[in-house]
């Protein structure tokens, strides 16, 4: 049974109707989410992306209206003309509560079999079944909530930015490969056959060309590829708001940032930010909050317990300090309380990114720890008063080199935050973390990477290191992070050619291999370059914070698993013989492994 709407159109939206619109005649068009048959007076809640409404059809009504509402089921598309009414009993937990719509013309559109789950916010079903039938779950409120905030935020991207000068302009998805971190989607040339394009990581380069070209302001709402393993906060293609600036140094890409940000908290959540945003070098991030995209929203920091340990006679220690490693101590306020069993997953913790063990200790009257044959109880008191621990808390402490400290702690740091229930998910904390190192050591390629990427511009006062100590040089590079996530981050380039030939030779590239990869930048570098940064924030990732959401294949409307694969649509799948010759390709077979799509989804 389909009927058509013909001789109706829509006059408003199910979730809109207030009790202002009492006698209005209206005319509403939506789903149903359920319908309850009281023996002669049947009740239909209409669900459209706006909200709910209830629909009346009483014994009084027609035989051919009643007729059509005994038929009709939940996801049934109805079309329904009537006029807005008090009910009798009013329902406070619905915005529409207070009213409903006396039916006098029922249509039933489109029938519906039962779903595979229920159209529910607090829906139970496993996150792979609501991927397969996608196009159902985005029916949820929660889910279509998730996509209006983040079309608002996109709204408000270029409503800022158009007042502040920028200008939106598209890159090209179609590009040359070149080396960026992560493996490049490869897109094969059928006109030039062994030839391949490369989605774009990100238009890095092109947005640099762009200031070149004098367009001063770039904006950009970018699709990305990277093919790398996934998280919960990583997809093969995602969203960046991309922007570039010419003539301006970190301060205003800073600043026009600040902006950006407190705009969309402001238009979205009607929160205001307070700005400036705080500002917190790499370094003192690192040492106080062991990472460099710290949680403020609690404390429990991070405390240098170096010297107190060189006068404990306790090898783990001591051997530690003797490798140019440090010691340090995390307070958990209240966690004396914690079972063994508890204080074992900290540890646990702490193993996972390398450290061989953690210490602990609990400095009560009758001191319990891991390691107290090597203490003295003066070396207790001294280690309470060091760190400002109670009778009531814990200690947790980690030895070795720099890296290993700080990932252990800082992850433990969180950890424990979870456990006591600190963290607030509507509580926002932002911060800028700067001057992050220019280098970082690669134990797996056994020399120095670029942190970022190549284009970086290292501190003037550093540039006499280049050569002689790469792990001293600070780059001006800069990252906005929201409650522990890294929501963006940029850096000023550099512009001087020169300069860019000594990092790519640091980075070990030949001038060859250089010119092969880049030498369309290095070409243009020749006729006039103006100083120049940016900054990209991830949308998706901005999305799923201010949401509260645990992924961002929540706040994406066709996400992809842990594969890379669709779940909906099956892809990637295999394309025909024909299509292959035609591209001048072969294809090996090999095992893919586990194609357990069910385990693949969860993170």
């Amino acid at each position: 049974m389909s009927e058509s709407i013909v001789g109706l159109k829509r006059t408003d939206m199910c979730g809109t109707l207030r009790e202002g619109d009492v006698g209005r005649e209206v005319v509403l068009m939506g789903w149903c989410h359920k319908a309850r048959d009281l023996g002669g007076l049947t009740f239909i809640t209409l669900r459209d992306r706006s909200g709910e409404v209830q629909l009346v059809i009483t014994p009084d009504s027609s035989e051919d209206i009643r007729t059509k509402a005994s038929k009709v089921r939940s996801e049934f598309v109805l079309a329904a003309k009537g006029k807005v009414q008090k009910r009798s009993a009013p329902n406070e937990k619905m915005p529409t509560g207070m009213i409903e719509i006396a039916v006098v013309d029922l249509r039933i559109i489109s029938e519906s079999e039962t779903p595979p789950f229920y159209i529910e916010d607090d829906d139970t079903a496993n996150e792979a079944l609501r991927l397969k039938y996608r196009y159902l779950d985005l029916r949820r409120p929660v889910m279509q909530n998730n996509m209006i905030l983040r079309h608002k935020i996109a709204k408000s991207a270029r409503d800022y930015f158009d007042e502040k000068g920028f200008l939106e302009i598209e890159t090209p998805m179609l590009g040359k490969s070149t080396p960026e971190g992560a493996r490049d989607y490869l897109v094969p040339s059928r006109v030039k056959n062994g030839s391949f394009f490369a989605l774009p990581q990100s238009p890095q380069l092109y947005k640099q060309l762009l200031m070149l070209a004098g367009y001063d302001r770039y904006m950009q709402i970018a699709r990305c590829f990277r093919d790398e393993d996934l998280r919960a906060d990583r997809q093969p293609e995602f969203t960046q708001m991309d922007l570039e600036m010419s003539f301006v140094d970190c301060d205003d890409i800073m600043g026009v940032t600040e902006g950006f940000v407190a705009r969309v908290f402001k238009d979205v959540l009607d929160i205001d930010i307070e700005l400036p945003i705080r500002r917190i070098t790499w370094q003192e991030a690192m040492e106080r909050y062991g990472s460099d995209k710290p949680d403020l929203r609690f404390g429990m920091e991070l405390q240098d317990i170096s010297d107190w340990a060189s006068t404990v006679d306790f090898v783990v220690f001591k051997n530690a300090l003797e490798d140019k490693g440090l010691v340090k101590a995390v307070v958990i306020k209240g966690g004396a309380a914690f079972s063994r069993k508890e204080i074992d997953a900290l540890g646990e913790v702490c193993k996972t990114y390398k450290a061989k063990g953690m210490a602990w200790i609990v400095p009560a009257e009758q001191p319990r720890g891991s390691f107290l044959k090597f203490l003295k109880p003066e070396d207790i008191e001294a280690l309470a008063q060091k760190t400002g621990a109670g009778a009531d808390d814990l200690i947790c402490i980690v030895a070795d080199k720099f890296k290993v400290v700080h990932d252990s702690l800082g992850q433990l740091r969180i950890a424990a935050a979870n456990k006591l229930g600190l963290i607030k998910k509507d509580d926002f904390k932002l911060c800028w973390v700067t001057e992050f190192p220019m280098f970082e050591w690669s134990e797996e390629e056994g020399r120095f990477m670029a942190m970022h990427h190549p284009f970086t511009c290292p501190m003037d006062e550093d540039l006499d290191h280049l050569e002689a100590d790469q792990g001293k040089v600070r780059s001006k590079a800069y990252d906005i992070v929201l409650n522990g996530c890294e929501l963006g981050g940029g850096s000023i380039r550099i512009h001087d050619r020169d300069l860019q030939m000594r990092i790519f030779k640091l980075l070990g590239f030949t001038a060859e291999a250089a010119q092969e990869q880049f030498g369309f930048l290095l070409d243009a570098f020749k006729y006039g370059v103006p100083p120049h940064g940016g900054l990209a924030i991830g949308l998706d990732r901005f999305v799923m914070l201010l949401t509260g959401a645990g992924s961002i294949r929540e706040v994406i409307a066709f996400p992809k698993v842990q594969n890379s694969s669709d779940l909906m649509t099956d892809a990637p799948a295999p394309v025909s013989e024909a299509q292959l010759e035609e591209l001048g390709i072969g294809v090996s077979s090999s095992s893919d492994g586990n194609n357990d799509d069910e385990n693949l989804v969860m993170d």
